[in-house]
């Protein structure tokens, strides 16, 4: 692992949120670069990763860049928006092949964008790829354009990492990408080098995995290109802060990591609808130091061991007593 941890957000974290009960919002609207400077607020974080394109189109990439030279951030990915309105019968799964082509025109802008940025991958969430019916779509259809939409944009970007963040459901009933093992299959078909998974962990808890082992999956396929966290309670995508729910199986998660000597940014992806954005980023960064310190004094070997015997108390009380007691520690 780096000496340095370097901890990261999606922008959205600093956004004001609506739903069907708050359709104007839990708060006064935010810029771009209100969020920005938001999110530069929080001791730790040095990364984040953009929607585009901008809600203002008046927004300029030079004004964007400065915003965030000024704080001192830099981005790690670039988010096209391929899950709006426009695209409500999906981006690459549109039944129209003139959607699908706008779809790859707004992804093949933001590859420009990650060019500008020095950004390490455009991100790929095609939430309204899928279906919500029986018998709506064509399964071999549906499947085959998922693929070639992801492959054309790989194979003529060759110098850019593509990453899919898989999740079960929602925006659709069931999304195309919806699980590690099929996002992988899909991968494997496209067969280029330059595509990868972001697992999130909420998708994963969500979807009935566990984000350990699906980690592990996509390391052993070389595939595993990037990660958020949050929390959630197993039964929807909460997006709540990193730790509150399920520490261990997150701390099961970067254990996993570390074990394999994987290096990345420790992404947030949080929702916090009614709390203060910095101070929910604050606080999942807190718990995150907590669990790397917690690695730091694992003992992996009595855990290899452990595991070797399928010994879960064993093993159960190495992990909390390294986690639970680095909790109260500073660093």
């Amino acid at each position: 692992m780096s000496s340095i941890q370097k901890f990261g957000a999606g922008i959205w974290h600093f956004a004001t949120y609506v739903d069907r009960y708050a359709t104007d919002g839990y708060g006064p609207a935010r810029s771009l670069l209100e969020m920005i400077d938001l999110a530069a607020q929080v001791e730790d974080l040095t990364v984040v990763d953009i929607n585009f394109p901008f809600a203002d189109p008046m927004l300029s990439l030079d004004t964007v860049e400065a915003a965030l030279a000024r704080n001192n951030l830099s981005v790690i990915g670039i988010t096209p928006e391929i899950y709006t309105r426009e695209f409500a019968k999906g981006a690459f799964t549109n039944p129209d092949p003139g959607v699908r082509r706008r779809a790859n025109e707004v992804i093949t802008e933001a590859a420009g964008v990650v060019r500008r940025l020095g950004a390490s991958y455009v991100k790929l969430w095609p939430g309204q790829d899928g279906w919500d019916y029986p018998f709506q779509v064509d399964h071999g259809v549906l499947w085959k354009n998922s693929i070639d939409g992801v492959g054309e944009l790989a194979e003529a970007n060759p110098d850019l990492k593509f990453v899919i963040e898989y999740k079960p459901r929602e925006p659709r009933v069931h999304m195309s990408y919806d699980s590690m093992a099929r996002t992988l299959l899909g991968i494997e078909k496209i067969g280029l080098p330059n595509v990868g998974v972001l697992l999130d962990f909420g998708h994963s808890l969500y979807g009935g995995e566990s984000p350990a082992d699906a980690a592990q999956l996509a390391i052993d396929h070389g595939r595993l290109f990037g990660m958020d966290v949050n929390d959630n309670l197993r039964g929807w995508d909460d997006d709540l802060i990193a730790g509150s729910v399920h520490p261990i199986e997150l701390f099961e998660f970067f254990y996993t990591l570390r074990k394999n000597g994987w290096e990345g940014v420790w992404q947030l992806d949080q929702f916090p609808f009614r709390e203060d954005s910095v101070a929910a980023a604050t606080s999942a960064i807190d718990f995150l130091k907590a669990v790397e310190r917690a690695l730091d004094k694992l003992d992996f070997e009595a855990m290899k061991q452990a595991q070797a015997r399928h010994d879960a108390v064993t093993a159960l009380n190495l992990a909390r007593q390294a986690l639970f007691s680095s909790m109260s520690e500073t660093r």
